[in-house]
């Protein structure tokens, strides 16, 4: 295994991969310093102005978590280096990373694990001809036919596979059709959670890097939404990286692959899971020393923003203004004729499977109570309710009982519009719509709880189930509300997500470069906010701030 990479990735090979990967770091360095400005203008005067928008009437905590597991149990997994399968044990704490030991006693005594596998940009499959159609476009001039045998055999046919189209793959399996979809939806909870995004309290960091990615791949060429925007900044930024780096690489090395088709796939996978390990601690350290930089300039910036806030926001006012005049005529007419012909088939695609999915929580929450209300009244006494009531706090958290609502959302198809709008999949929308859910049934058990308490305090003990009762009926409305305003925002997010990068696509060579005004001086702004690469304005620069503004008034209610 390590003659396969060394011999492929020579000295000549490293310094290319270690040189590229600066040239791309050091660009995306320069535009997250711009837009780290920007982002912390957008923070400073949101506290300023304030813009509240509805309140939720559910309650919501912070770190739901803490101190919890979400599931351990036993696979088969196959080990590359002696190429067997052998059963360990599988622990899965509140960081959703899936540590495994070679038994649940080394667990329990405090080893150190065997691995850790950080399920960022995976995907995880419950089949071999799955696995194989993925692995038929790894190589170039190599096509495995569905019916070709993998390089390796399961030990049963209840088989999952972590796939990831840079990083090792990982193989497990199960003895029955039933833990292999307990084991899936573990999987899938992992990836789906660790796919998420970066934090969105991070009010600074997270909008400046976000948009760098989205600017960086705008210049580029790439408008569409991308499926791995995954992970931590180091490997959203190695994604980005291996994104170009990638298909240059195995053009290069594919051809000098030998032996047979599956060996070649198996040693070209091993050879990508290098390279990624390589551009990974490069972007660490690079992304590392750009954050400390701009963390450390921000106390000036802040209050240079603070003091000059009224005269910029007059400067944006102003800019935005002769950006709408030049590009609203050309917006409006491809609007009408390109956009909103298919907003309502867009819409229909998002919101049927997602209220199904919402309704499916409200449904499970609902179960979950009735059954608490039947054991209380059975059981009596308040260490059984006690009980029950802590496995009903993780509800949201637990990976099979959330499965039939987060299947229900599985089933959007965005297939007749992905061509058209450049949307590379729903698994985007579908795991954001997931995460929501999650956050919905959470946010409503927590409420439960507290009303509860509180009732349980008020009142005493003698009517539980009529206490339950009330205050699920009470947490049921306010879930109908919420959850309401989370969807109707999701759809909106998700139209703009959409339809965005297709206008920018389509507009930019109509409307670029449009010269707007002259540069800024030290007298006119003090603070220096990102600028084009050249000193005109373009259609990009509508994507920051104003977009909402500009879009949709044409797009209706």
């Amino acid at each position: 295994m390590g003659d396969v990479i060394s011999s492929h990735l020579d000295e000549n090979k490293r310094e290319m991969i270690a040189g590229q990967t600066r040239e791309i770091t050091e660009e995306f360095s320069r535009l997250y310093e711009q837009q780290y400005a920007v982002a912390l203008f957008n923070k400073v005067r949101y506290e300023i102005e304030g813009n509240g928008g509805p309140q939720s009437q559910l309650l919501h905590r912070k770190n739901p978590l803490q101190d919890k597991n979400i599931f351990s149990g036993n696979l088969f997994q196959y080990l590359e280096e002696n190429k067997k399968w052998r059963s360990r044990y599988f622990f899965i704490p509140d960081s959703y990373h899936i540590h495994y030991y070679d038994n649940k006693m080394a667990q329990e005594r405090g080893l150190h694990p065997k691995g850790i596998i950080n399920c960022a940009g995976y995907r995880a499959l419950t089949s071999m001809e799955q696995y194989l159609e993925l692995m038929a476009n790894s190589l170039p001039g190599v096509k495995a036919r569905s019916s070709s045998s993998p390089f390796l055999k399961c030990a049963s046919q209840f088989c999952i596979i972590l796939w990831h189209p840079f990083a090792r793959h990982h193989y497990f399996c199960v003895l029955s059709e039933k833990e292999q979809r307990k084991w899936h939806a573990v999987f899938q909870d992992c990836i789906r959670h660790t796919n998420n995004g970066l934090s969105e309290d991070n009010k600074v960091e997270t909008p400046a890097f976000t948009d760098t990615v989205r600017l960086y791949r705008q210049a580029k060429g790439q408008y569409g939404t991308w499926d791995m925007m995954c992970g931590e900044p180091s490997q959203i930024l190695a994604n980005l990286v291996m994104e170009s780096l990638h298909p240059e690489l195995r053009n290069l090395i594919g051809p000098r692959l030998k032996g047979k088709m599956q060996q070649r796939q198996k040693n070209w996978m091993l050879i990508s899971d290098a390279v990624y390990k390589l551009v990974l601690q490069q972007t660490r350290a690079q992304y590392e020393a750009t954050a400390q930089i701009c963390e450390s300039q921000r106390p000036p910036l802040e209050a240079a923003l603070r003091t000059d806030m009224d005269q910029i926001v007059a400067s944006r006012e102003h800019l935005t203004g002769k950006i709408r005049a030049m590009v609203q005529p050309k917006m409006e007419h491809f609007l009408k004729i390109s956009v909103q012909p298919y907003i309502s088939s867009i819409l229909e695609a998002l919101m049927e499977p997602t209220s199904r999915g919402f309704s499916e929580v409200r449904d499970v929450f609902f179960r979950e109570l009735v059954d608490m209300s039947k054991n209380a009244l059975n059981d009596g006494g308040t260490e059984k309710l006690a009980e029950h009531m802590e496995k009903v706090s993780m509800l949201a958290f637990h990976p099979v009982k959330m499965q039939s609502c987060y299947e229900k959302v599985e089933q959007m198809d965005l297939e007749g519009l992905q061509q058209r709008f450049n949307v590379s999949s729903s698994a985007i929308f579908v795991q954001r719509a997931q995460i929501l859910m999650r956050g919905q049934m959470d946010d409503a058990v927590y409420t439960f709880e507290q009303l509860l308490h509180q009732s349980l305090e008020v009142k005493g003990e003698e009517n539980v189930c009529k206490a339950i009762q009330r205050c699920q009926d009470r947490v049921i409305k306010k879930f109908d509300y919420d959850s309401s305003t989370v969807r109707k925002k999701f759809f909106r997010e998700a139209l703009l997500q959409i339809l965005i990068p297709y206008m920018l696509r389509q507009l930019t060579p109509a409307c670029a470069p449009v010269s707007l005004c002259t540069p800024r001086t030290s007298q006119t702004c003090p603070i220096s906010l990102p600028r084009p690469a050249s000193a005109s304005h373009t259609l990009s620069d509508i994507t920051s701030c104003p977009r909402r503004e500009l879009i949709f008034p044409f797009l209706g209610s």
